[in-house]
Protein backbone atom coordinates (compact mmCIF):
# COMPACT_ATOMS: atom_id res chain seq x y z
CA UNK A 1 0.00 0.00 0.00
CA UNK A 2 1.43 3.39 -0.92
CA UNK A 3 1.89 6.26 1.49
CA UNK A 4 2.89 9.90 1.33
CA UNK A 5 6.56 10.71 1.82
CA UNK A 6 7.56 11.32 5.42
CA UNK A 7 10.14 13.95 6.36
CA UNK A 8 12.24 12.03 8.85
CA UNK A 9 15.27 12.91 10.97
CA UNK A 10 18.42 11.91 9.08
CA UNK A 11 20.68 9.24 10.58
CA UNK A 12 24.10 10.15 11.91
CA UNK A 13 26.54 11.41 9.26
CA UNK A 14 28.98 8.58 9.97
CA UNK A 15 26.25 6.03 9.26
CA UNK A 16 25.29 7.70 5.99
CA UNK A 17 28.91 8.09 4.91
CA UNK A 18 29.51 4.38 5.47
CA UNK A 19 26.40 3.53 3.45
CA UNK A 20 27.50 5.74 0.56
CA UNK A 21 30.94 4.11 0.59
CA UNK A 22 29.41 0.64 0.66
CA UNK A 23 27.10 1.53 -2.22
CA UNK A 24 30.02 2.68 -4.35
CA UNK A 25 31.93 -0.48 -3.48
CA UNK A 26 28.96 -2.73 -4.25
CA UNK A 27 28.51 -0.98 -7.61
CA UNK A 28 32.04 -2.10 -8.54
CA UNK A 29 32.70 0.53 -11.16
CA UNK A 30 29.10 1.09 -12.24
CA UNK A 31 27.63 4.57 -11.89
CA UNK A 32 24.58 4.71 -9.63
CA UNK A 33 21.48 6.90 -9.98
CA UNK A 34 19.24 6.78 -6.92
CA UNK A 35 15.76 8.26 -7.32
CA UNK A 36 13.40 9.46 -4.56
CA UNK A 37 12.12 6.62 -2.42
CA UNK A 38 13.39 4.23 0.20
CA UNK A 39 16.80 3.72 -1.46
CA UNK A 40 17.44 7.46 -1.28
CA UNK A 41 16.19 7.51 2.31
CA UNK A 42 18.64 4.70 3.13
CA UNK A 43 21.61 6.54 1.61
CA UNK A 44 20.82 10.16 2.52
CA UNK A 45 18.26 9.96 5.32
CA UNK A 46 15.47 11.62 3.29
CA UNK A 47 13.33 10.06 0.60
CA UNK A 48 12.69 13.20 -1.44
CA UNK A 49 9.38 13.66 -3.15
CA UNK A 50 9.78 15.11 -6.63
CA UNK A 51 8.74 12.78 -9.43
CA UNK A 52 7.70 15.14 -12.24
CA UNK A 53 11.00 17.02 -11.89
CA UNK A 54 14.22 15.04 -11.73
CA UNK A 55 15.76 14.43 -8.33
CA UNK A 56 18.55 11.87 -8.23
CA UNK A 57 21.62 11.02 -6.20
CA UNK A 58 24.53 10.45 -8.58
CA UNK A 59 27.28 8.14 -7.30
CA UNK A 60 30.00 7.92 -9.95
CA UNK A 61 32.60 5.18 -9.98
CA UNK A 62 35.23 7.86 -9.32
CA UNK A 63 34.76 11.26 -7.73
CA UNK A 64 32.35 12.71 -5.16
CA UNK A 65 28.61 11.97 -5.28
CA UNK A 66 26.16 14.69 -6.19
CA UNK A 67 22.52 15.38 -5.48
CA UNK A 68 20.77 16.74 -8.56
CA UNK A 69 17.61 18.38 -7.24
CA UNK A 70 15.11 21.05 -8.34
CA UNK A 71 15.86 24.28 -6.50
CA UNK A 72 12.32 24.36 -5.10
CA UNK A 73 12.82 20.85 -3.62
CA UNK A 74 16.27 21.47 -2.13
CA UNK A 75 14.99 22.67 1.28
CA UNK A 76 13.61 19.17 1.86
CA UNK A 77 17.20 17.99 2.26
CA UNK A 78 18.08 20.70 4.76
CA UNK A 79 18.51 18.22 7.62
CA UNK A 80 20.91 16.02 5.64
CA UNK A 81 24.60 16.74 6.45
CA UNK A 82 25.51 16.92 2.78
CA UNK A 83 28.75 18.85 3.35
CA UNK A 84 29.96 16.30 5.89
CA UNK A 85 29.09 13.53 3.46
CA UNK A 86 30.98 15.15 0.63
CA UNK A 87 27.84 15.31 -1.51
CA UNK A 88 27.73 18.23 -3.91
CA UNK A 89 24.30 19.78 -4.44
CA UNK A 90 23.43 20.64 -8.03
CA UNK A 91 20.18 22.59 -8.18
CA UNK A 92 18.22 23.39 -11.29
CA UNK A 93 15.15 25.38 -12.24
CA UNK A 94 12.43 24.86 -14.80
CA UNK A 95 13.91 25.40 -18.24
CA UNK A 96 17.30 23.89 -17.32
CA UNK A 97 18.39 20.46 -18.51
CA UNK A 98 19.14 18.38 -15.39
CA UNK A 99 19.89 15.29 -17.49
CA UNK A 100 22.95 17.00 -18.92
CA UNK A 101 24.19 17.52 -15.35
CA UNK A 102 23.74 13.81 -14.66
CA UNK A 103 25.57 12.88 -17.85
CA UNK A 104 28.41 15.22 -16.92
CA UNK A 105 28.86 13.61 -13.49
CA UNK A 106 28.91 10.14 -15.06
CA UNK A 107 31.18 11.04 -17.99
CA UNK A 108 33.31 8.05 -18.90
CA UNK A 109 30.87 5.47 -17.52
CA UNK A 110 29.81 2.73 -19.90
CA UNK A 111 27.29 1.22 -17.47
CA UNK A 112 24.79 3.04 -15.25
CA UNK A 113 22.52 1.44 -12.65
CA UNK A 114 19.18 3.25 -12.27
CA UNK A 115 16.82 2.91 -9.29
CA UNK A 116 14.14 0.32 -9.94
CA UNK A 117 11.24 2.75 -9.51
CA UNK A 118 12.63 5.71 -11.44
CA UNK A 119 9.82 7.15 -13.59
CA UNK A 120 10.12 6.22 -17.24
CA UNK A 121 10.14 9.87 -18.28
CA UNK A 122 13.47 10.26 -16.45
CA UNK A 123 14.92 6.91 -17.50
CA UNK A 124 14.39 7.70 -21.18
CA UNK A 125 15.67 11.26 -20.85
CA UNK A 126 18.84 10.02 -19.12
CA UNK A 127 19.25 7.44 -21.88
CA UNK A 128 19.04 10.21 -24.47
CA UNK A 129 21.59 12.32 -22.57
CA UNK A 130 23.99 9.37 -22.29
CA UNK A 131 23.76 7.84 -25.74
CA UNK A 132 25.52 4.51 -25.95
CA UNK A 133 25.69 3.99 -22.18
CA UNK A 134 23.97 0.79 -21.02
CA UNK A 135 21.39 1.07 -18.26
CA UNK A 136 20.69 -1.66 -15.69
CA UNK A 137 18.62 -1.77 -12.52
CA UNK A 138 20.21 -0.56 -9.29
CA UNK A 139 18.00 -2.83 -7.18
CA UNK A 140 20.37 -5.82 -7.15
CA UNK A 141 23.16 -3.54 -5.91
CA UNK A 142 21.27 -1.61 -3.24
CA UNK A 143 19.30 -4.56 -1.91
CA UNK A 144 22.59 -6.27 -1.01
CA UNK A 145 23.20 -3.38 1.40
CA UNK A 146 19.68 -3.02 2.75
CA UNK A 147 19.01 -6.72 3.38
CA UNK A 148 21.50 -6.86 6.23
CA UNK A 149 20.27 -4.57 8.99
CA UNK A 150 22.76 -2.98 11.36
CA UNK A 151 22.21 -2.71 15.11
CA UNK A 152 20.40 0.63 14.87
CA UNK A 153 18.05 -0.71 12.19
CA UNK A 154 17.32 -3.83 14.23
CA UNK A 155 16.57 -1.63 17.25
CA UNK A 156 14.16 0.45 15.14
CA UNK A 157 12.36 -2.67 13.90
CA UNK A 158 12.17 -3.96 17.47
CA UNK A 159 10.58 -0.65 18.54
CA UNK A 160 8.10 -0.87 15.66
CA UNK A 161 7.20 -4.43 16.61
CA UNK A 162 6.50 -3.46 20.20
CA UNK A 163 4.36 -0.54 19.04
CA UNK A 164 2.16 -2.70 16.80
CA UNK A 165 1.87 -5.29 19.59
CA UNK A 166 0.30 -2.58 21.73
CA UNK A 167 -2.22 -1.91 18.97
CA UNK A 168 -3.18 -5.58 18.68
CA UNK A 169 -3.68 -5.63 22.45
CA UNK A 170 -6.39 -2.97 21.92
CA UNK A 171 -8.11 -4.70 18.99
CA UNK A 172 -10.43 -6.98 21.04
CA UNK A 173 -12.03 -3.88 22.54
CA UNK A 174 -12.80 -2.56 19.06
CA UNK A 175 -14.32 -5.69 17.50
CA UNK A 176 -18.05 -5.87 18.21
CA UNK A 177 -21.10 -7.28 16.51
CA UNK A 178 -22.82 -4.58 14.47
CA UNK A 179 -19.74 -2.52 13.69
CA UNK A 180 -18.46 -2.36 10.13
CA UNK A 181 -14.95 -3.31 9.11
CA UNK A 182 -14.39 0.31 8.10
CA UNK A 183 -15.40 1.60 11.53
CA UNK A 184 -13.05 -0.82 13.27
CA UNK A 185 -10.31 0.02 10.78
CA UNK A 186 -10.59 3.74 11.47
CA UNK A 187 -10.19 3.15 15.19
CA UNK A 188 -7.19 0.89 14.59
CA UNK A 189 -5.57 3.53 12.37
CA UNK A 190 -5.92 6.04 15.22
CA UNK A 191 -4.44 3.53 17.67
CA UNK A 192 -1.47 2.89 15.39
CA UNK A 193 -0.48 6.55 15.65
CA UNK A 194 -1.29 6.74 19.36
CA UNK A 195 0.95 3.76 20.07
CA UNK A 196 4.06 5.25 18.51
CA UNK A 197 3.88 5.17 14.72
CA UNK A 198 4.30 8.18 12.46
CA UNK A 199 1.21 7.08 10.55
CA UNK A 200 -0.92 4.05 9.73
CA UNK A 201 0.43 2.58 6.51
CA UNK A 202 -2.19 -0.14 6.07
CA UNK A 203 -5.14 -1.57 7.98
CA UNK A 204 -6.79 -4.82 6.96
CA UNK A 205 -9.93 -5.81 8.84
CA UNK A 206 -11.31 -8.86 7.03
CA UNK A 207 -14.37 -10.48 8.57
CA UNK A 208 -16.31 -13.63 7.69
CA UNK A 209 -15.83 -14.56 4.03
CA UNK A 210 -13.61 -11.50 3.53
CA UNK A 211 -11.02 -13.17 5.76
CA UNK A 212 -10.36 -15.61 2.91
CA UNK A 213 -8.93 -12.73 0.84
CA UNK A 214 -5.33 -12.12 2.02
CA UNK A 215 -5.18 -8.55 0.68
CA UNK A 216 -8.65 -7.43 1.64
CA UNK A 217 -8.71 -3.88 2.98
CA UNK A 218 -11.81 -2.76 4.89
CA UNK A 219 -15.40 -2.59 3.70
CA UNK A 220 -18.88 -1.66 4.86
CA UNK A 221 -19.57 -5.28 5.78
CA UNK A 222 -21.15 -5.49 9.25
CA UNK A 223 -19.32 -7.81 11.62
CA UNK A 224 -21.54 -10.69 12.78
CA UNK A 225 -21.47 -13.16 15.64
CA UNK A 226 -19.37 -16.21 14.74
CA UNK A 227 -17.17 -14.31 12.27
CA UNK A 228 -13.47 -15.02 12.06
CA UNK A 229 -11.66 -11.68 11.59
CA UNK A 230 -8.14 -11.25 10.23
CA UNK A 231 -6.46 -8.01 11.33
CA UNK A 232 -3.22 -7.18 9.47
CA UNK A 233 -1.77 -3.79 10.39
CA UNK A 234 1.40 -1.74 10.31
CA UNK A 235 3.18 1.52 9.66
CA UNK A 236 6.46 3.38 10.08
CA UNK A 237 7.83 4.73 13.32
CA UNK A 238 9.62 8.08 13.32
CA UNK A 239 12.91 6.49 12.23
CA UNK A 240 11.18 5.25 9.09
CA UNK A 241 11.25 1.52 9.89
CA UNK A 242 8.02 -0.42 9.63
CA UNK A 243 5.86 -2.74 11.64
CA UNK A 244 3.66 -5.44 10.10
CA UNK A 245 1.75 -7.94 12.20
CA UNK A 246 -1.33 -10.10 11.74
CA UNK A 247 -3.52 -11.74 14.33
CA UNK A 248 -6.82 -13.58 13.88
CA UNK A 249 -9.87 -13.02 16.05
CA UNK A 250 -13.29 -14.63 16.43
CA UNK A 251 -16.48 -12.84 17.39
CA UNK A 252 -17.74 -15.33 19.93
CA UNK A 253 -17.31 -18.98 19.12
CA UNK A 254 -16.55 -19.46 15.40
CA UNK A 255 -19.56 -20.19 13.24
CA UNK A 256 -17.66 -22.75 11.12
CA UNK A 257 -17.02 -26.09 12.78
CA UNK A 258 -13.58 -26.56 11.19
CA UNK A 259 -12.01 -23.36 12.51
CA UNK A 260 -10.48 -24.72 15.73
CA UNK A 261 -8.72 -27.70 14.18
CA UNK A 262 -7.53 -25.75 11.14
CA UNK A 263 -6.23 -22.91 13.27
CA UNK A 264 -4.15 -25.33 15.37
CA UNK A 265 -2.45 -26.45 12.16
CA UNK A 266 -1.75 -22.81 11.26
CA UNK A 267 -0.19 -22.16 14.67
CA UNK A 268 2.03 -25.22 14.29
CA UNK A 269 3.10 -24.14 10.81
CA UNK A 270 3.96 -20.59 11.84
CA UNK A 271 5.96 -21.78 14.84
CA UNK A 272 7.79 -24.39 12.73
CA UNK A 273 8.88 -21.67 10.31
CA UNK A 274 10.09 -19.34 13.08
CA UNK A 275 11.97 -22.21 14.73
CA UNK A 276 13.72 -22.98 11.43
CA UNK A 277 15.24 -19.48 11.12
CA UNK A 278 18.98 -19.32 11.72
CA UNK A 279 22.11 -18.29 9.81
CA UNK A 280 23.16 -20.62 7.03
CA UNK A 281 19.74 -21.90 5.95
CA UNK A 282 17.98 -20.83 2.78
CA UNK A 283 15.03 -18.49 2.50
CA UNK A 284 13.06 -21.18 0.70
CA UNK A 285 13.63 -23.64 3.56
CA UNK A 286 11.67 -21.34 5.90
CA UNK A 287 8.81 -21.30 3.42
CA UNK A 288 8.96 -25.10 3.24
CA UNK A 289 8.91 -25.43 7.04
CA UNK A 290 5.51 -23.72 7.17
CA UNK A 291 4.15 -25.14 3.94
CA UNK A 292 5.01 -28.75 4.79
CA UNK A 293 3.00 -28.64 8.02
CA UNK A 294 -0.03 -27.19 6.25
CA UNK A 295 0.21 -29.62 3.33
CA UNK A 296 0.58 -32.63 5.63
CA UNK A 297 -2.68 -31.67 7.33
CA UNK A 298 -4.45 -31.55 3.97
CA UNK A 299 -4.68 -27.78 3.62
CA UNK A 300 -1.88 -27.19 1.10
CA UNK A 301 -4.17 -25.79 -1.60
CA UNK A 302 -5.49 -23.20 0.85
CA UNK A 303 -2.09 -21.61 1.54
CA UNK A 304 -1.95 -19.32 -1.48
CA UNK A 305 0.98 -16.93 -0.91
CA UNK A 306 4.63 -16.93 0.10
CA UNK A 307 5.51 -17.34 3.77
CA UNK A 308 7.16 -13.96 4.17
CA UNK A 309 8.82 -10.79 2.92
CA UNK A 310 11.69 -8.65 4.10
CA UNK A 311 10.93 -5.45 5.96
CA UNK A 312 12.74 -2.26 6.85
CA UNK A 313 12.29 1.17 5.28
CA UNK A 314 9.82 -0.58 2.98
CA UNK A 315 7.06 -2.85 4.23
CA UNK A 316 7.97 -5.30 1.44
CA UNK A 317 11.63 -5.68 0.50
CA UNK A 318 14.30 -8.37 0.23
CA UNK A 319 14.64 -11.12 1.33
CA UNK A 320 11.48 -12.90 0.20
CA UNK A 321 10.65 -16.13 2.00
CA UNK A 322 9.37 -18.13 -0.92
CA UNK A 323 9.96 -21.37 -2.78
CA UNK A 324 12.79 -21.00 -5.27
CA UNK A 325 14.71 -18.37 -3.28
CA UNK A 326 18.02 -20.08 -2.51
CA UNK A 327 19.41 -17.03 -0.70
CA UNK A 328 21.32 -18.09 2.41
CA UNK A 329 20.14 -16.25 5.51
CA UNK A 330 22.65 -14.11 7.41
CA UNK A 331 22.53 -12.21 10.70
CA UNK A 332 20.65 -8.94 10.33
CA UNK A 333 18.16 -10.16 7.74
CA UNK A 334 14.65 -9.28 8.91
CA UNK A 335 11.41 -10.60 7.45
CA UNK A 336 7.85 -11.66 8.16
CA UNK A 337 6.74 -15.22 8.88
CA UNK A 338 3.05 -15.26 7.95
CA UNK A 339 1.48 -18.48 6.73
CA UNK A 340 -2.25 -18.43 6.14
CA UNK A 341 -5.10 -20.82 5.37
CA UNK A 342 -8.00 -19.47 3.32
CA UNK A 343 -11.31 -21.19 2.62
CA UNK A 344 -12.76 -19.16 -0.23
CA UNK A 345 -16.27 -17.86 0.48
CA UNK A 346 -16.20 -19.00 4.13
CA UNK A 347 -13.31 -17.86 6.32
CA UNK A 348 -9.55 -17.52 6.55
CA UNK A 349 -6.77 -17.02 9.08
CA UNK A 350 -3.18 -15.75 9.19
CA UNK A 351 -0.52 -15.36 11.88
CA UNK A 352 2.33 -12.94 11.20
CA UNK A 353 5.42 -11.99 13.17
CA UNK A 354 8.48 -10.02 12.10
CA UNK A 355 11.74 -11.82 12.93
CA UNK A 356 15.43 -11.11 12.51
CA UNK A 357 18.24 -13.59 12.00
CA UNK A 358 20.69 -13.39 14.91
CA UNK A 359 24.22 -14.73 15.18
CA UNK A 360 22.95 -18.09 16.39
CA UNK A 361 19.21 -18.19 15.70
CA UNK A 362 16.23 -15.89 15.56
CA UNK A 363 14.56 -13.05 17.46
CA UNK A 364 10.88 -12.23 17.04
CA UNK A 365 9.84 -8.59 17.26
CA UNK A 366 6.21 -9.48 18.03
CA UNK A 367 5.17 -10.95 21.35
CA UNK A 368 1.36 -10.94 21.20
CA UNK A 369 -0.05 -14.48 21.69
CA UNK A 370 -0.76 -16.54 18.57
CA UNK A 371 -3.97 -18.10 19.85
CA UNK A 372 -7.27 -17.43 18.09
CA UNK A 373 -8.59 -14.54 20.20
CA UNK A 374 -12.28 -14.99 21.01
CA UNK A 375 -13.93 -11.65 21.78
Amino acid sequence: MSRRSLHLPAPDAAVLRARLDRARGAANGTGLLIAPGSDLRYLLGQAGGSYERLTTLVIPAVGPPALVVPKLEAPGFGDVPLDELGVEVITWVDGDNPYAAVADRLAGSDLVAVSDFTPALHVLAIRDAMAGVEQVLAGPIVRELRMRKDAAEVAALREAGAAIDRVHARVPGLLRVGRTEAEVGADIATAIVEEGHAQADFVIVASGPNAASPHHDVSDRVIESGDVVVVDIGGPIAAGYNSDSTRTYSIGEPGDADVAATYRVLQEAQQAAVDAVRPGVSAESIDAAARDVIAAAGYGEFFIHRTGHGIGLDVHEEPYIVSGNELILEPGMAFSVEPGIYHQGRWGARIEDIVVVTEDGVESFNQQPHDLVVV
